[in-house]
C-alpha cells in the first residue's frame, strides 16, 4: 500500500514538474515575423460592458499595434453603458486608425458577450477577426503574434491571460489562479499537442466560422471558448496558442470577486468538458501532499519527506513565476497554498448549480438537443 502511494505521488509530482518545464521552454519561443498567412488586414473586435479600473489603458492599447493594416471595432450593450463616453474619446484621440463603436446587442444566444459582439461581427470588413476582451492589455506586437501563430492545421488561435500588478492578497490570489495554475496547465496541454481555446483571445477566419453557424454556433455552451474548441476539433483542425500569454492588469480585488469568478469558470468547465472536469481533483498538490504525509509516517520519515516534497513543489512554481516575470512578491507566494486549499472546495461547490452569472447576466446551459454542434469548414 505504501509503495502504491509513492507511485501515485511520483506520477503527480512528475506531471507538475513537466508542466513547469514545458512553460520554461516556451519562454524561449518566439513567433516568426511572417507566418503562413502573411500579414492580412485584421479586425480587432473588443466587447465592452461597464467600467473597470484599467479600462482606459487596456482599450487604448488597441490603437498602439505594430501591425500594418487593421481596424478596431468596439461593442457596448447600450448607448448608456458607462464605457461609451471613454470609447468615443479614444476613437477621437486616434484619428489615424480606422475605428468604430457599436452600441446595442442582438440576442442571438444566451451568451451576453456574443450578443454584444454581434453588431461588430456583422460590420467587420475583413476576412480575419481577432476578438480580445476589454480587460486585456495588448502589447504592441499582439496582433502580429496572433496572426503569425496561425499555421496550416489551425482553425483558431487563442491565448489565456496572465495576471499582472495585483494589489492586496485577493489580487495576488487571482494571479495565483490565472498564472501558476491555469496558464501553466493550458500551455502545457498545448505543448503536448492538445491546445484549447480561452475566450480572452479568439482569432478566427470569418468565412470559416460563418459556415459553421457564426457567433450563434459559439453560444451552445456556457462559454464561447468551449464551443470554439469543439468546433475546431470537430473539423479535424487545431486550436493554436500563442507562444506566451498576454497580460491582464488585476489591481485590487475582493475575495468574493475572486471566488465568484473562479466558480463561474469551474462551472463552465463542468458544462463543456465533463470528463476532464471529473479528474480535476488531481489538479493541485492536495492529494500528493496527503499521500506523502501518510507514506512518510509509515516510513518514519515525517520530518524530512513531506517538507522536501512541499519545498520542491512550490519551489518549482516560484522559479517559473520569476523566470516568466509574473508577480512574485511575498503576498504572491502566500497566495499559492491558499489557492491550492480552495481548488477542491471550488470543485465541490460547482455541483450546487449549473447556471452562471456574467456581469449581472444569468446564463443557463442549453439542453443536449439545443446545443448540437455544427461542423467547422476549412476556408478556401
Amino acid at each position: 500500500m505504501t509503495e502504491a502511494m509513492i507511485v501515485v505521488v511520483a506520477a503527480l509530482f512528475a506531471a507538475h514538474l513537466l508542466s513547469v518545464g514545458l512553460y520554461l521552454v516556451r519562454l524561449r519561443r518566439r513567433p516568426p515575423s511572417i507566418g503562413t498567412l502573411g500579414l492580412p488586414r485584421v479586425t480587432l473586435l473588443r466587447p465592452v460592458c461597464g467600467r473597470e479600473a484599467f479600462d482606459r489603458e487596456t482599450l487604448a492599447s488597441s490603437f498602439a499595434q505594430d501591425y500594418p493594416d487593421y481596424e478596431v471595432i468596439f461593442c457596448a450593450p447600450s448607448d448608456h453603458d458607462p464605457a461609451v463616453p471613454m470609447l468615443r474619446e479614444l476613437i477621437a484621440e486616434h484619428p489615424g486608425r480606422p475605428a468604430r463603436l457599436f452600441t446595442g446587442e442582438q440576442r442571438i444566444t444566451r451568451n451576453p458577450k456574443l450578443n454584444n459582439l454581434w453588431p461588430g461581427w456583422q460590420a467587420a470588413e475583413t476576412d480575419w477577426v481577432c476578438m480580445a476582451d476589454s480587460n486585456l492589455r495588448l502589447p504592441a506586437d499582439y496582433l502580429r503574434t496572433v496572426v503569425t501563430s496561425w499555421d496550416e492545421e489551425a482553425g483558431l488561435v487563442s491565448s489565456p491571460p496572465v495576471g499582472e500588478r495585483p494589489e492586496g492578497l485577493a489580487g495576488s490570489l487571482e494571479c495565483a489562479f490565472l498564472n501558476g495554475n491555469q496558464a501553466r496547465l493550458q500551455f502545457a496541454s498545448d505543448s503536448l499537442g492538445n491546445g484549447f481555446a480561452q475566450g480572452k483571445t479568439l482569432f478566427w477566419n470569418r468565412q470559416m466560422l460563418e459556415k459553421a453557424g457564426g457567433l450563434e454556433a459559439l453560444g451552445r455552451y456556457l462559454a464561447e471558448d468551449v464551443n470554439a474548441t469543439k468546433l475546431v476539433r470537430g473539423a479535424g483542425l487545431k486550436v493554436r496558442l500563442t507562444p506566451l500569454p498576454f497580460a491582464q492588469p488585476i489591481g485590487r480585488r475582493s475575495f468574493r470577486d475572486v471566488w465568484s469568478r473562479q466558480l463561474r469558470w469551474s462551472r463552465v468547465r463542468r458544462d463543456g468538458f465533463p470528463l476532464l472536469f471529473a479528474v480535476e481533483p488531481l489538479n493541485g498538490p492536495l492529494i500528493p501532499f496527503v499521500l506523502t504525509a501518510i507514506a512518510a509516517a509509515r516510513l518514519d520519515m515525517s520530518a524530512t519527506l513531506l517538507p522536501a516534497v512541499v519545498g520542491i513543489w512550490y519551489g518549482a512554481e516560484l522559479v517559473l513565476m520569476r523566470r516568466a516575470g509574473w508577480p512574485a512578491a511575498w503576498r504572491d507566494i502566500l497566495a499559492l497554498p491558499l489557492r491550492d486549499l480552495l481548488l477542491p472546495v471550488l470543485w465541490l461547490a460547482t455541483f450546487l448549480k449549473r447556471d452562471i452569472e456574467w456581469r449581472g447576466n444569468a446564463i443557463t446551459p442549453l439542453s443536449a438537443d439545443e446545443r448540437m454542434t455544427p461542423a467547422l469548414v476549412e476556408h478556401d
